[in-house]
């Protein structure tokens, strides 16, 4: 039986695989269906947030995002909510 973080490393290659389909990476549609089925608040509160992201994923500006860049976009957004997670126990702590 996997662990949690095995399960969880699963779940990134897995959903990336999905909506990238046979060809092996995500083309700017593939993103925003992603970015829409499986953080669909994001993009409530930013609609330019595809662009944005996929300006900064593409780095070969071909259009193409591979699953290194992808694992950049999840570390990242991780990375934020785990700061926000500790500024508001931090807050919680306090009151």
């Amino acid at each position: 039986m996997p662990s949690q973080m095995e399960h969880a490393m699963e779940t990134m290659m897995f959903t990336f695989h999905k909506f990238a389909g046979d060809k092996g990476y995500l083309t700017k549609e593939d993103l925003r269906v992603l970015m829409e089925k499986e953080f669909p608040g994001f993009l409530e509160k930013d609609p330019l947030a595809v662009d944005k992201i996929m300006k900064d994923l593409d780095q070969c500006r071909d259009g193409k995002v591979g699953f290194q860049s992808f694992f950049s976009l999840i570390a990242g957004l991780t990375i934020a909510c785990n700061d926000y997670f500790v500024v508001h126990m931090k807050q919680k702590g306090k009151k």
